[in-house]
């Protein structure tokens, strides 16, 4: 989340008028996050997420994104409602943009998970993955493998302003990954992004799930892979083997993964911290600097990268650890 494009009182007033929400008595824009703009508003008729969507997101998506959250809900997922406007449309405009509703899920992300807060991470994927087998609507990956080369091909003259050496460090990482990426592997609907600030807890149990806005359909197990990533690495880079074999144990307790997973998660994990990378070095190197909008260090994920190219076993994730 964050904010790229300002609204007026007035532009929102006009804006909520297509809802029964009632009066607008606050809002504030919202500065985690790099997609889109994001403000928290309360109503007299309680609290709500308005999103404008910026950048990445394609207008033609929308249905989908909204669509599978309600979706989930229905099958028992907490996360989020998109608010229908009065015409039952889920998407207006404002200040130009595609604009949407949800409805505001209580609860705070963790700054510091433990391997328990991990475990009911596990179970929330698996349950998000089944929960979606059944959802109609399809969405090829924008930010698979094939997705990754304009992204690279864009950051590689300056990567080396980043780190000296860095541009041909990616670039035998890019090809090495994309050369040996599965194609054989179970599919299905994935987050895509679910990062520690995208998982609210209340009272210790898991609350919801949000941000949904990277969803799409692409291997199950590349979803596992994002959250290792996410979730497993302390503050200094040094991956936590215990949360790692937690996440691993809870996912399994759901839906067990099947041998071809498994074996592939070294690949997955490296990948994984790959996209991440890219993303975050395009940004870092083309979004102009601003008081509500926070870029992300890419040399995080470098740290991960070169961490995952050392990985001999999936057990060295806790595969094996119970």
């Amino acid at each position: 989340m964050a904010v790229y494009t300002d609204i007026s009182e007035e532009e929102l007033g006009a804006f909520l008028r297509h809802y029964r929400v009632g009066d607008l008595l606050s809002y504030k824009g919202i500065a985690e996050g790099t997609e889109n703009s994001n403000y928290l508003l309360h109503t007299s008729e309680g609290a709500f997420i308005l999103t404008l969507y910026e950048r990445r997101v394609d207008e033609a998506d929308l249905p989908f994104f909204l669509g599978l959250m309600e979706h989930l809900a229905q099958r028992g997922v907490s996360c989020p409602l998109p608010v229908h406007r009065r015409d039952g449309a889920l998407v207006g405009t404002l200040a130009g943009r595609p604009a949407a509703l949800i409805t505001f899920l209580e609860g705070m992300w963790m700054r510091r998970p433990t391997p328990a807060h991990c475990k009911e991470v596990g179970k929330a994927l698996a349950g998000l993955h089944r929960a979606a087998a059944d959802f109609p609507l399809t969405r090829k990956n924008a930010l698979a493998p094939d997705g990754w080369t304009p992204l690279w091909e864009a950051s590689k003259p300056r990567a080396d302003e980043v780190e000296s050496g860095l541009a041909r460090e990616v670039e035998k990482d890019f090809t090495d990954i994309t050369r040996h990426w599965p194609t054989d592997l179970p599919e299905g609907i994935i987050h895509a992004d679910l990062f520690p600030d995208n998982v609210f807890f209340l009272g210790g149990e898991l609350s919801g799930l949000i941000d949904f806005y990277f969803a799409c359909n692409d291997l199950l197990a590349y979803d596992i892979a994002v959250c290792l990533n996410a979730w497993c690495f302390e503050k200094d880079l040094s991956f936590n083997l215990t949360k790692g074999a937690a996440l691993l144990a809870g996912y399994q307790s759901v839906r067990p993964l099947e041998p071809g997973e498994t074996e592939a998660l070294p690949l997955l994990t490296r990948g994984a911290a790959l996209r991440f990378l890219l993303t975050r070095l395009h940004d870092w190197l083309t979004i102009p600097d601003g008081p509500l909008v926070e870029k992300r260090d890419p040399m995080e994920f470098v740290r991960r990268l070169r961490f995952h190219r050392q990985i001999a076993s999936p057990t060295e994730y806790g595969t094996d650890i119970r």
